[in-house]
């Protein structure tokens, strides 16, 4: 049922099937010209003034009647369940987001990507997918991608032909226009999860093992500092809001995101977006200048979305400076990258820093890197958890406490793995001791080592 079916109370085009028997089978061109031809009377006769005013159950109802009214009176032949989809169309148009509406709705998918006005793929499962969904033509995607810029106070058009925004569901939305796009308008959504997903569920989906989301656990307990790592769409927001639920209520956090889309549960959380420049080229407000006004805000934990430039600096600066238990996100394929990825960034910064002081700034700052990826057979799993244990001379010393490896697949096609545990005792035990958690994180630790699910 779409978003939209599911405001209006309304039963689905199957529920309608058995009662109302189609009158006829046009060809698929004809019905397709009929259509048009009704949508374009419709919307001419349509008083969108006086539509706004009605309740949102009164809206489709006056449709179907006004497209009732101008089949009969211009002979155009198209059955009741055509009418009612045409009428559905519509309202979602109207006040909605048009085809888009019924994916959003559809909580198997997790990811809708539109490649033009007609081809539009989504994620199933960890798998793509194309889906017989399409707008009527690029204008017409285009109006949907200004109006979901809008929403959020963004312009996107050929001046402005990128920019991020975000849905009314907290959905991340990432749009792109022509001249850019050569295909047609694109739009990526990384659709916001209705239920907040917690270490339970990850262990449910195969993404880790309980001993492993109980060592994480742990590490948000006794305010480590952790930095996810992992490519596009592995899962590395989910496992932070995952870690985040472990924060203690009485705590200040400050998130500091380009698109808002963490989902803490804490009473005491400031959020905070980055601005575009306006029209005038002025305005802008980037993470980098969030971050460092964070620091002015009282903060016991700043959470940075992703880390993705000069804010880096910033970041290790906050993780040093009294703010445990701090969080971020990065892309990197594996945690060494994602070392060598902060150190380039700090460079960007133009500190003039030596090398050897950006990597004691990083062994200062990080406690854990944790890397997730999403495999080939479509699941996203937790594949290495590495502590920063020091640094030698010029060399930043890593140390695996978990890594999974790979055994071979099912008869399902599910990838089989197992996780491998690093021995010795962790660089943080004081920290753990302080917190009264050695003895749980030596028990996880056994448990992990024995392989237990």
């Amino acid at each position: 049922m779409s978003s939209t079916a599911h405001v209006f109370g309304r039963r689905t085009e199957q529920e309608v099937a058995p009662i109302i028997e189609p009158q006829g089978d046009l060809g698929r061109a004809q019905r397709e010209t009929n259509t048009s031809h009704l949508r374009g009377l419709c919307l001419t006769k349509i008083d969108a003034a006086s539509l706004a005013n009605l309740p949102n159950a009164r809206i489709e109802a006056t449709i179907e009647q006004i497209l009732t009214e101008l089949a009969t009176e211009h002979r155009i032949q198209l059955n009741a369940r055509e009418q009612r989809q045409l009428a559905i169309e519509l309202v979602d148009d109207m006040i909605g987001l048009g085809p888009l509406e019924s994916l959003l709705a559809d909580d198997s998918i997790t990811d809708i990507m539109v490649n033009g006005h007609d081809r539009i793929f989504v994620e199933r499962s960890g798998k793509l997918e194309q889906v017989d969904i399409r707008f009527r033509d690029n204008v017409h995607a285009t109006n949907i991608a200004q109006r979901i810029a809008s929403t959020v106070g963004r312009r996107v058009d050929e001046a402005s032909p990128m920019v991020d925004a975000r849905l009314k569901d907290g959905s991340r939305v990432n749009i792109v226009l022509p001249p850019l796009a050569i295909d047609g308008p694109c739009l990526s959504i990384r659709k916001f999860a209705k239920k907040s997903i917690d270490f339970k569920r990850l262990v449910q989906f195969g993404t880790m093992t309980t001993p492993i989301a109980r060592l994480l656990e742990i590490a948000a307990r006794c305010r480590l500092n952790v930095v996810i790592s992992g490519g596009t769409g592995s899962g590395k927001t989910t496992l932070m809001n995952a870690m985040s639920r472990f924060i203690e209520t009485h705590e200040r956090i400050v998130t500091v995101e380009d698109a808002a889309e963490l989902q803490l549960q804490q009473p005491h959380v400031v959020r905070l977006e980055t601005r575009p420049q306006n029209l005038e080229g002025r305005g802008e407000i980037n993470q980098r200048d969030l971050v460092r006004n964070a620091l002015r805000m009282r903060p016991d934990r700043i959470i940075i979305g992703e880390v993705r430039g000069t804010e880096a600096f910033d970041m290790l600066q906050a993780m040093n400076t009294g703010h445990d238990g701090s969080m971020s996100t990065i892309h990197a394929n594996n945690t060494r990258d994602a070392l060598a990825r902060i150190e380039n960034m700090v460079q960007m910064a133009s500190m003039g820093l030596t090398l050897r002081a950006i990597r004691q700034q990083v062994v200062s700052a990080v406690d854990l890197f944790v890397q997730v990826e999403r495999q080939r057979d479509g699941v996203r799993r937790l594949v290495q958890i590495t502590e920063v244990a020091g640094i030698e001379e010029e060399t930043v010393l890593l140390n695996d406490i978990v890594k999974a490896e790979i055994l071979g697949e099912d008869a399902s096609g599910k990838l089989t793995s197992r996780y491998v545990i690093g021995a010795g005792r962790p660089c943080f035990q004081e920290q753990l001791t302080y917190f009264g958690l050695l003895r749980s994180w030596t028990t996880a630790i056994e448990e992990a080592q024995r392989g237990a699910p």
